[in-house]
């Protein structure tokens, strides 16, 4: 739904000035982000693995070790909705799914910063549960936090569409649970058969007939 703004390359590049250290490329702090997230293990989302994280982000960029007090800025900076757009096809497509009566529902590996992330986003309201791997202590792909959503939704696992971004921790993660799932690929071509390349394709998907969702005559 949300993708930081106008990257975490440029965010990081801009608290570090802050803190005196100017001359890190956002470019360069992208490129090792996205190897630090490829090749992280055991990632449980808690403010000490985020350090860790962006810790090597920065390895070879800074003279010396990027302060305890940097890292805490960076930190808060991400719980800020400024640091953050929503794609534009979220709003409309969740309005449509509301229209038509469904409930809706969020699962998300993430940290105490989401729910007022998204009250700052006004995001909250369309979700009748919200579940934050935070809060339950489990993360996607294990199959408990899919079940946690389908309780609070009060609806069986097989009733539910599961729609996010990960081939591994939510299309996988949901079909253990016994949900079947629709993978967002927004780098995919608009022709991509295997998912979604657009969230707003999603009611068009559903028309078509998927899931628990019959074709729409």
């Amino acid at each position: 739904m949300i993708e930081p703004w106008p990257s975490v390359g440029q965010i990081y590049a801009e608290v570090a000035a802050r803190f005196g250290l100017g001359n890190v490329a956002p470019e360069a702090l992208n490129r090792q982000f996205v190897v630090a997230r490829k090749t992280r293990r055991h990632f449980d989302y808690s403010r000490l693995a985020w350090q860790e994280l962006v810790n090597r982000t920065f390895a070879g960029l800074l003279p010396g070790p990027l302060s305890i007090s940097c890292f805490a800025a960076i930190y808060e900076q991400f719980g800020d909705a400024r640091s953050w757009r929503v794609f534009d096809d979220v709003r409309p497509t969740l309005a449509d799914l509301k229209a038509r009566g469904l409930k809706l529902g969020l699962i998300s590996n993430w940290d105490e910063r989401l729910r007022p992330l998204l009250s700052q986003l006004q995001l909250t309201l369309p979700f009748n549960a919200l579940v934050i791997s935070h809060e339950v202590g489990q993360t996607k792909p294990a199959p408990g936090i899919f079940r946690r959503a389908s309780a609070l939704l009060g609806l069986a696992p097989e009733l539910i569409l599961h729609v996010g971004d990960s081939a591994t921790e939510d299309v996988a993660g949901a079909e253990a649970a016994g949900m079947p799932a629709l993978l967002l690929d927004r780098s995919a071509s608009a022709t991509n058969t295997a998912g979604l390349s657009r969230l707003g394709r999603l009611m068009a998907t559903l028309d078509k007939g998927f899931g628990p969702f019959p074709q729409r005559s």
